[in-house]
Parts: structure tokens; C-alpha cells; sequence
């Protein structure tokens, strides 16, 4: 699973040919969950409250470059790596 962006201890990564709906995941410590990109909530999982808003608002500002890694990885191509949130 390529890791694409990490920032405050929470990692951020997709998987190669997954499942809809597009989504990534973002994993903190033992929790991990799978965010959805079109609406930036959680599909399956859970994070706690403050690594959850910081992954939302990450995801908020590279949308856009979230979708082209979906369709880079739904044919197994590598991600692009994404700016960590600073």
C-alpha cells in the first residue's frame, strides 16, 4: 500500500486496484480509517477527534490530486506523493 503523505504522526496511503468509492487511508497510531474523497468522511474505521480534523482538512485542500492517485492506482500505477499538512 503506497504511503503518499504523512504529517503529525498520521500516515496517509492507497491501495493498488481497491474497491469504490474512492477513497485513502489515514492511520494514527492503532486506529486506522478509510475516508471517503468525495465527501470526506469515514467509510469503515475510526480516528480520534483531533487526527481526524487534521485529515479532513488536509484532504480538503489536495481533493483534487487525491482523485488523479485513485485513477493512478486503480490501474497500478504509482501515486503522486502529496504535501504533508503543516
Amino acid at each position: 500500500m503506497p504511503q503518499i503523505s504523512r504529517f503529525f504522526g498520521i500516515i496517509i496511503s492507497m491501495f493498488f486496484n481497491y474497491h469504490n468509492p474512492p477513497h485513502f487511508h489515514a492511520r494514527y497510531g492503532e486506529f486506522e480509517a478509510l475516508i471517503s474523497i468525495e465527501y470526506l468522511n469515514i467509510i469503515e474505521g475510526n480516528l480520534p477527534s483531533r487526527a481526524l480534523g487534521l485529515v479532513i482538512e488536509w484532504a480538503s485542500i489536495h481533493k483534487e490530486v487525491l482523485a488523479e492517485n485513485w485513477e493512478l492506482t486503480k490501474n497500478y500505477n504509482s501515486p503522486m506523493q502529496i504535501e504533508p499538512l503543516k
